[in-house]
């Protein structure tokens, strides 16, 4: 069992700003370089989820971490409150059309994840529910990974110290206001609820691993899941096609 107030929300020691900042424009470079051979190699699919409690950094993580690439090859969904079509179907309804294509890169602002998050918090599902729900995405997760998919899974770790500071960081700055929702102090207020549903998440839904990224300072979070994607990619042994495909042949594939 993962106990989240063990693991901890600072960048692991020696670490300093300057010099992690400086990494990271370097794993930029080699990013754009990897998503290039990623799509004109075309074997590889990449579903990247990010989950957090509120104010953890995800949209935060795209910008910084994951923006030097071609905007041509990432897609990027956010999945919150299901609306009334999406909550008359299964709860995996939504997902299916979002899963990225060969050569894509799909990033999961808030995913599949919210539908037992959000359930085992509020107690609308019973105990039973949940844990098939839980069954159910391990199964559909290694199903991916085996049909291609590639699927890395990051939870950006919080402290309710930080998390205070940056939502009144939201309701007093300008360019952040407009983020700030009652909402969020409602689920504030949720702190260990919220800890706990996390914990049997990441615990009970860890055949594809989960990624625990110290995220109380931005710098580190954005270095660290920077340097996972890549990583990954680089594991890949990608490599450019000899020739482009005859459109007949990628009918074919």
């Amino acid at each position: 069992m993962i106990h989240l107030n063990r693991i901890s929300t600072e960048p692991p020691k020696r670490w300093e700003k300057k010099e992690t900042k400086e990494k990271l424009s370097e794993l930029h470079k080699e990013l754009f370089e990897l998503q290039n051979k990623f799509f004109a190699d075309g074997r590889h699919a990449l579903l990247i989820v990010l989950q957090g409690m509120d104010t953890s950094g995800k949209d935060g993580t795209i910008r910084h971490a994951l923006a030097c690439m071609n905007p041509m090859g990432i897609e990027t969904k956010s999945f919150r409150m299901p609306t009334k079509e999406e909550g008359d179907h299964d709860f995996l309804w939504r997902i299916y059309p979002h899963l990225p294509a060969k050569g894509m890169i799909s990033v999961f602002n808030r995913s599949h994840y919210e539908d037992v998050l959000v359930p085992t918090v509020a107690k609308s599902i019973p105990e039973a529910g949940l844990r098939h729900r839980l069954e159910l995405i391990n199964a559909l997760e290694r199903h991916w990974v085996s049909s291609g998919i590639g699927v890395l899974k990051f939870y950006l770790h919080i402290d309710q110290g930080e998390q205070k500071e940056r939502l009144a960081e939201r309701k007093q700055d300008p360019q952040k206001r407009w983020k700030y929702d009652a909402a969020d102090d409602v689920a504030a207020k949720h702190w260990d609820h919220y800890r706990k549903a996390y914990e049997q998440v990441l615990s009970g839904c860890n055949d594809v691993p989960w990624n625990i990224i110290p995220a109380n300072k931005r710098w580190c979070r954005n270095y660290s899941v920077a340097k996972v994607v890549r990583d990954h990619l680089d594991s890949l042994e990608l490599k450019y096609p000899r020739k482009r495909a005859s459109a007949k042949r990628k009918r074919a594939q």
